[in-house]
């Protein structure tokens, strides 16, 4: 990954539907140039997918997860990705292993998110923050 891909990733960072002719004009390239790395880059999974934020009205939290020395993080990290108010999974160095990133309806949504982690046999504990609002950068 060189600077110019760095460029097409921030700019689709904050809005993943603008065009590929808008980015070449901010980028100072050609629409074809912008096409064929952003493929490149979701070939190599640089790019996983394209996501959408929304204002709803939801609860949006970041559940932090730890878990038993003994467990395969990435195994339980990809088993809670499935689950359906999951936006996005971490796994993060610190006291916690795994983050999740959720959205529910409501706070008893996320309620049940925490039951269903602590369910988890691998599961030794979690924390939850509540977030207030979030600037796209």
């Amino acid at each position: 990954m060189d600077e110019l891909d760095r460029q097409i990733l921030d700019i689709l960072r904050r809005d993943a539907r603008t065009p590929y002719t808008e980015i070449a004009d901010e980028v100072g390239t050609s629409e074809g140039t912008v096409r064929n790395r952003v493929e490149r880059m979701m070939d190599d999974e640089v790019i996983e997918r394209f996501t959408i934020s929304t204002r709803t009205g939801n609860v949006k939290s970041m559940i932090e997860v730890s878990v038993a020395v003994d467990v395969d993080t990435k195994r339980i990290a990809e088993r809670m990705a499935e689950w359906e108010e999951v936006d996005f999974v971490w796994m993060v160095s610190g006291e916690q292993d795994v983050v999740l990133v959720v959205d529910a309806a409501d706070t008893r949504g996320v309620n049940d998110l925490i039951t269903q982690a602590r369910e988890q046999e691998e599961v030794v504990s979690t924390k939850t923050r509540l977030i207030l609002d979030e600037e796209l950068g």
